[in-house]
């Protein structure tokens, strides 16, 4: 009877932490057999869990939405990361869910054992939050991105940009960022047929979600990189493309590693820079300790911004 209500618990852990299994999976997972398997399927429908399932070769096993929420099976660590998670969002970037946080920890905090109890209250002890002026994130929009992103399904949504202007995209949505107090879906746009990253405060879901898509392919590394990348440019007012008459691995190390360089040649190169403000732009031109000339149309304007820099900077020196 033991050995059945710890393999009870395993099952439903396992349902819990992922969408869709297969009975194969599942005995594999267990170490039982695939009769077992339906036989604790239905002991769990019997304690009130939702457990779907699809009969054929491609069927498989589901924890469903019920009528009532069921006890959810937490180990120590799962259980801690939740604490602090609530502690964190009852003072964060989602709209509406403050209370909501607090409410959930005082329940949480009162079926935890002593020893649990007692490291969550150090961390509470030890940690300051430094309130921000990041944007509010409504608590719905978050939702429906990342089931859009567990599912893999594709997501519409309206998109108004730093500049203003307002447009639909599509995407194949793969990740959701938390940084800065800002939340960012890092997303496969369709349109452009490239990755993209979207601020989630910019972004209004246009249902329904679909079709189903095949996850692209990224590393560990390449999603750190991209997110990196677009992290570092998504707030950018002001940009340029400047050409460099130096070679791209000199020109690398003399500029932060957000910043795009492209080689030309051996001698050439061409950068992708931008910031919130003419004096910052200026001042990675100025880092760059090699001839440069400006392209695109923002070239004026930071043109005008450095004559101005260089007639103060001869006023200093005369």
């Amino acid at each position: 009877m033991w050995e059945t209500s710890a393999r009870l618990l395993r099952l439903l852990s396992l349902l819990q932490g992922r969408r869709d299994w297969t009975g194969g999976q599942l005995a594999d997972r267990l170490g039982v057999t695939t009769r077992t398997v339906r036989k604790d399927v239905e002991r769990l429908r019997g304690l009130g869990y939702p457990v779907d399932a699809a009969p054929g070769v491609a069927g498989g096993y589901r924890l469903g939405v019920g009528a009532a929420l069921p006890p959810l099976l937490l180990d120590d660590d799962e259980a801690v990361a939740v604490a602090v998670g609530l502690r964190t969002a009852a003072g964060a970037t989602v709209a509406g869910i403050e209370d909501s946080s607090v409410r959930a920890l005082a329940k949480l905090e009162r079926l935890l054992p002593a020893r649990l109890r007692s490291r969550i209250a150090a961390l509470a002890a030890t940690v300051v939050t430094v309130p921000g002026d990041g944007p509010a994130v409504d608590a719905d929009t978050l939702t429906a991105i990342a089931a859009a992103c567990r599912d893999h399904e594709r997501l519409r949504f309206g998109y108004r940009t730093h500049e203003g202007h307002d447009g639909v995209r599509v995407t194949e949505p793969h990740r959701l960022v938390h940084a800065g107090r800002r939340w960012y879906l890092l997303a496969w746009d369709l349109d452009r047929r490239d990755w993209r990253t979207y601020r989630v405060d910019r972004m209004s879901p246009l249902p329904p979600t679909g079709p189903r898509f095949v996850p692209r392919h990224l590393s560990e590394d390449e999603v750190a990189e991209r997110l990196r990348r677009g992290l570092a440019t998504a707030t950018w007012r002001y940009r340029a493309r400047v050409t460099v008459h130096a070679p791209a691995a000199e020109v690398r190390t003399r500029l932060p590693a957000a910043i795009t360089v492209e080689p030309v040649d051996e001698r050439t190169c061409v950068i992708d820079v931008g910031s919130d403000s003419p004096q910052l732009l200026a001042l990675y031109l100025g880092m760059l300790d090699a001839d440069f000339h400006l392209d695109g149309a923002a070239a004026a304007d930071l043109a005008g911004y450095l004559r101005t820099l260089s007639a103060r900077y001869a006023r200093a020196v005369s």
